[in-house]
């Protein structure tokens, strides 16, 4: 599909040649130049839709949490139970920031730590002390009401944006609102959640988990056929088939894209590469090594079900993969947790994932997803912030905690990092460093597994460009 330009127009004016994109190549001025940073910040976050947070971090009336991008900061809260509304952190008297990180509003009354103003959580002023002292004494409720933000709440998501007359959010998710709804984002509950300081561009962060064409050299515990073609001391077999090949990629307009299972891969029950041991095992032993290496998109639980396969005749009209697929959703059932209709279409996004423009990366496997978040440091175009929330449907009357953000102190140690992100970790920073040294001047995509990196960037540039 073809990218369409913001609001059906054509953008104006043109971009330096240092921050150029070309027909298959990006100029490394985009991931390295403050100048570029501040152009994001100025013509991209602050009118694109951005997810704010999940609903699952304010389960509840009165509480909120605050979202930071560049220097602006809002706060997001539960105005009551079906409510969600969102406002400019800041008191309208002398600026003070209203809120720190998450919590929940006493009695649901916000309340500046300055000089004590009020409001409610519908924004509206309740106290000024000495008001009569402000505007000769003829404050108007529009002078001291909080200052709204838009806010649309979709699929378990906040999304919140800066623009004064925004685009359509209709518009805006159209391409992927139809996938999203399929898949129950909107059902996922909070796991865990971790964020990590990491140094490197956001949108080095966020396109290292693109393309399964990584997946050999960086996870070689995952494709031990195709680590063997890289890092093996006999030449490289020009018929050997990656499983990166049985991968579809899918752009679509909004800088939105996907991939997902295609012919056969082992997220489908295909032990090729694994054909001398029990198909059960080898494939719970492959889902082990997901499980243990992130503990999101695929769970500890998700191993048990394909074990319980062992021994179990397989009908001559079904295979291992199918029958995995009946045990999960025998025991969601029995569990009352919602899952995704089992048809083609959502069961081919198992162990792939979608991209939600601009910083958002959702994988899938079963009734879970790992999500992924980066967000820009406010000026430094070397650093970012790398969140990864971890999330499951679950039974309707099982409880899960209130979303609690963990701070990954290094992202080196196993025990705050999994295996398989932090691997991931190990190459952003090296990228960074690469581009840094200006050694390059354009960095090179490949057309077909590499493409959502490209329409992401057009993408970018209809912002950066539209005046």
């Amino acid at each position: 599909m073809s990218v369409t330009a913001l609001k059906g127009e054509k953008p104006s004016g043109t971009l330096p040649p240092e921050w150029e994109v070309g027909p298959g190549s990006l100029a490394t001025g985009r991931y390295v130049d403050e100048a570029f940073l501040k152009l994001e910040f100025e013509k991209l976050w602050s009118t694109v839709w951005q997810v704010a947070c999940r609903v699952d971090a304010i389960p509840n009336e009165n509480d909120y949490t605050v979202y930071k991008i560049g220097d602006r900061e809002v706060i997001v809260l539960r105005a009551a139970n079906d409510e969600i509304k969102a406002y400019h952190n800041v008191c309208p008297h002398r600026g003070t920031a209203l809120a720190d990180g998450q919590g929940t509003y006493a009695n649901g009354k916000i309340i500046c730590p300055f000089h004590g103003w009020r409001w409610d959580t519908q924004g509206e002023n309740e106290y000024v002390l000495e008001r009569q002292e402000f505007k000769k004494g003829k404050l108007e409720q529009c002078d001291v009401a909080l200052k709204t933000v838009h806010c649309r709440v979709f699929e378990g998501m906040v999304f919140i944006n800066f623009a004064e007359n925004p685009e359509s959010f209709d518009a805006f998710i159209a391409p992927i609102r139809e996938l999203m709804e399929g898949l129950v984002i909107g059902e996922m509950r909070h796991y865990w959640w971790k964020t990590i300081d990491v140094p490197a561009n956001w949108k080095v962060a966020q396109e290292a988990f693109f393309e399964g064409y990584h997946v050999p050299a960086t996870h070689p515990q995952l494709e031990p056929d195709g680590a063997d073609q890289i890092y093996g001391a006999d030449p490289v077999d020009p018929e050997h088939e990656f499983n990166h090949h049985n991968v579809c990629y899918q752009s679509f307009e909004r800088g939105h894209g996907r991939f997902y299972a295609g012919k056969s891969s082992p997220m489908k029950g295909n032990m090729r590469q694994f054909s001398k041991v029990d198909p059960v095992d080898a494939m719970a032993d492959r889902l082990q090594l997901l499980a243990d290496g992130m503990d999101a998109q695929v769970l500890h639980a998700d191993v048990d079900l394909v074990r319980g396969l062992k021994g179990q005749e397989i009908p001559e009209d079904s295979n291992l993969g199918a029958e995995y697929v009946k045990a999960l959703y025998t025991d969601a059932a029995a569990r009352n947790r919602p899952m995704a209709a089992p048809i083609p279409e959502h069961l081919e996004m198992w162990g792939g994932e979608l991209f939600m423009f601009p910083n958002i990366c959702m994988l899938f496997s079963g009734g879970n997803m790992m999500m992924y978040r980066s967000l820009p440091h406010p000026t430094d175009p070397n650093r970012c912030t790398f969140e990864i929330f971890s999330t499951t449907t679950v039974g309707k009357d099982e409880q899960t905690a209130r979303a609690e953000v963990i701070e990954v102190t290094d992202m080196d140690d196993p025990e705050q990092v999994y295996l398989i992100p932090r691997q991931d970790l190990g190459n952003i920073p090296r990228i960074q460093r690469g581009l840094k040294t200006r050694g390059v001047k354009r960095v090179w995509l490949a057309s077909y597994n590499e493409q959502i990196i490209l329409n992401m960037h057009r993408q970018l540039d209809e912002y950066l460009t539209h005046e």
